[in-house]
């Protein structure tokens, strides 16, 4: 990882086949994008909650904290009078007309059609109202934007419970954003859009008493994406680095999810840089440039062809970073000791891995490979046997077209008996079973556990002409016995 503070902004994309950890990278990323603050006292839990909020964020994180308690309506006095507002004014070296401030917030920030607020400035968007008593309160529509700081005061009202009881735990600042991709996603989840909210309407809104009965109607408003969010911070915060971590970039139209800021991602680009460039957003219509210090890291699983691809506009903004197999991270499966030598009896995942892989990239190519992931939490033969069966046999079958051919090649099956044969031609096993004149009934049925559910068994194990073997399902007969996965090794 290069020096976190002064480096060029980062746009990397790691590809390889599943199961290759590259999602686990951006967990291992994420970790160097975040800050874990020792909880010395009070005090310096206020400063980590409060020195990155400006002062209308430090006014609805306040009216937040009085609805934990459960008391909705606040006046002036008790909002200045408020630690969190005493907090911040410390933090800005502010002591002067402090009431002033929190006047100008809370107008500046009521609806338009206020029957209480009469103010010539108006933000876009309101988060206040007042009744005619003097107190104010949060518009309920308004609750859907203060997620975010929802989460931070939880975090914050933990942290500070965890100091009162002396546990050990640390309070964390995340300066990333994690995303997942998919067919459906779009810009206006990552960037901006215009999203339904439920608005309460108050017919007396002296009481201010919200019931069942009360009514509610859809509206609509400008919401920022999580990209756009994580952009804020970051322009609010420049001497440290944020980043943004895509997994699986390609299972969306990734040209439509950044839209104009497709521009903008690259280093030369990014606001303070040489050539810098400002957008119009498409739905607010405010100029944005992107922070110089937010990194993009995404994910691309090569092998699943069913993807969008990416355009080359894209890929010539991005570093492409291969990761391939490692089967060397793998453990050996211990079975115990031989009888006749004293030696160990061990299945090497490696090995296994290994010589499954070269044989897959001789028949289907490189992209249809096998991540070691697929073996990562193997550690008993059951386990293995599981995974053969469940995970790794039906991909290679979805890969090679249920070819047995090409299948019965991957797992050296050819010059094997039926019995010991990882993957059965299903014709070959029916004319095996006509042979014997109805003396051996199909090889599922000789297994307790299948009996009766023949046309189960049929539909699970078949597809085409390839079956997986019944032996191996229920870890009996030849693959109870290490063999028959040692030959897999070269």
């Amino acid at each position: 990882m290069p020096d976190m503070f002064h480096h060029k902004p980062l746009n990397i994309i790691y590809t390889g086949v599943a199961g290759t950890g590259k999602t686990h990278r951006l967990l291992q990323i994420a970790k160097d994008y975040t800050d874990y603050l020792p909880k010395t006292n009070h005090e310096d839990l206020l400063v980590q909650l409060l020195q990155e909020l400006s002062w209308r964020e430090v006014v609805c994180l306040i009216f937040l904290e009085f609805q934990s308690r459960k008391q909705d309506l606040v006046k002036v006095p008790e909002l200045v009078n408020h630690e969190f507002y005493i907090a911040k004014a410390s933090l800005n070296a502010r002591d002067n007309h402090l009431r002033n401030t929190a006047w100008a917030v809370l107008q500046t920030h009521s609806p338009t059609d206020s029957k209480t607020v009469v103010s010539k400035n108006r933000a876009s968007q309101a988060y206040f109202d007042k009744d005619h008593s003097g107190a104010w309160y949060l518009l309920p529509d308004s609750l859907t934007l203060l997620e975010d700081l929802s989460q931070q005061l939880a975090e914050f009202q933990q942290a500070q419970q965890d100091c009162h009881t002396g546990q050990g735990r640390r309070f964390s600042q995340q300066r990333f954003s994690m995303v997942s991709f998919h067919q459906a996603y779009g810009y206006e989840e990552f960037v901006e859009g215009i999203r339904p909210v439920m608005i309460t309407s108050h017919p007396n809104k002296d009481s201010h008493i919200q019931s069942n009965n009360v009514p509610t109607q859809m509206s609509y408003a400008i919401q920022e994406g999580a990209f756009l969010k994580l952009c804020q911070r970051a322009a609010n915060d420049p001497e440290q680095r944020y980043a943004v971590l895509i997994d699986e970039i390609n299972r969306a139209n990734v040209s439509r999810v950044f839209g104009e800021l497709l521009s903008l991602i690259e280093p030369d680009k990014r606001a303070g840089m040489q050539n810098a460039m400002t957008v119009n957003l498409a739905y607010s219509g405010r100029p944005f440039s992107l922070p110089a210090n937010v990194d993009i890291y995404a994910t691309m699983n090569t092998q699943d062809h069913s993807l969008a691809p990416l355009d080359m506009a894209l890929r010539r903004r991005f570093r492409f970073i291969d990761c391939p197999p490692q089967p060397e991270l793998l453990p050996l499966i211990t079975l115990g000791t031989d009888s006749q030598t004293d030696d160990a009896v061990e299945i090497d995942l490696s090995k296994l891995l290994m010589g499954l892989n070269t044989r897959i990239t001789q028949v289907l190519g490189s992209e249809a490979q096998l991540g070691h992931a697929f073996l990562w939490q193997v550690s008993t033969l059951e386990q293995l046997q599981i995974a053969l069966s469940e995970q790794i046999i039906p991909q290679l079958a979805q890969a090679a077209g249920g070819q047995v051919a090409i299948l019965q090649y991957i797992f050296k099956d050819e010059p094997q008996s039926l019995s010991a044969q990882f993957i059965q031609d299903h014709q070959a096993l029916m004319n095996h079973d006509a042979s014997h004149n109805g003396d051996e009934n199909n090889n599922a049925a000789q297994h307790p556990m299948f009996a009766g559910h023949n046309a189960f068994l049929t539909q699970s194990m078949t597809t085409g002409n390839y079956r997986i073997n019944a032996d191996l399902i229920t870890k009996t007969g030849e693959f109870a016995k290490p063999f028959v996965y040692q030959r897999l090794y070269d």
